[in-house]
């Protein structure tokens, strides 16, 4: 059977505002200044640890304490009840559509996850994915291809794309040897044309065709 894997911050939801508003309450725990949106956009795509990393570079806060800020972040994260994180349009469609057409699917994110389950819930769309691979499932977590490719396992090892929209998961696809369709108009740092992709889109409508042109989906 064909799978769908897919990234979660930035391709399925428009998650950046919570994860700012995170980010600047544990800032405004020390008393700093908050961090406007497109920086923290600029920080996201490699996990949570990778994220307070360049928080801390960007602020007066001390690197020893990484791991404290770290959970302090997503202590606020989870607490906050992804209030400000929607799917982006189209999207609660598509993967009607694609269930519809027999493919399964599954979530592979460098969010916590706990955390990406939770947002899953949040948006009414974890009914939909037989798998979530997050940050911590693993020793490793993407651009490594190991998480995608036990997301991949978990749902049967067939014929499988996967669908991002940042550099890291262009990089996963390409070390995995993936079919990788690249959504647009997430978190994405290079232009279009320097990223690994085997199709690229705009509008999540678009994304049915593409899958099936990559991978064909059972009827």
């Amino acid at each position: 059977m064909n799978s769908v894997i897919f990234d979660l911050d930035g391709t399925l939801v428009e998650s950046a505002p919570d994860i700012r508003q995170a980010a600047n309450r544990m800032l405004a725990d020390h008393g700093l200044e908050p961090l406007d949106l497109p920086t923290i956009i600029s920080f996201i795509g490699n996990g949570l640890p990778t994220l307070v990393e360049r928080v801390i570079k960007a602020t007066d806060l001390d690197m020893a304490d990484h791991e404290a800020l770290t959970q302090e972040v997503l202590h606020h994260y989870n607490t906050a009840g992804h209030d400000l994180t929607v799917p982006f349009p189209g999207v609660r469609e598509v993967l009607i559509s694609l269930k519809a057409r027999g493919a399964i699917l599954g979530v592979c994110t460098n969010k916590p996850e706990s955390a990406a389950k939770d947002v899953l819930e949040h948006v009414d769309m974890a009914k939909f994915f037989d798998v979530v691979i997050g940050g911590d499932t693993l020793p490793v977590n993407k651009p490594d291809p190991a998480p995608l490719l036990a997301a991949h396992a978990k749902l049967g090892a067939g014929p499988m794309v996967y669908v991002g929209d940042s550099d890291v998961d262009a990089a996963t696809a390409k070390a995995a040897d993936v079919p990788f369709a690249l959504f647009t108009e997430g978190y994405r740092k290079s232009p279009v044309a320097q990223l690994y992709h085997s199709a690229s889109f705009a509008d999540y409508a678009d994304l049915p065709a593409i899958v099936e042109r990559l991978t064909p989906v059972s009827a």
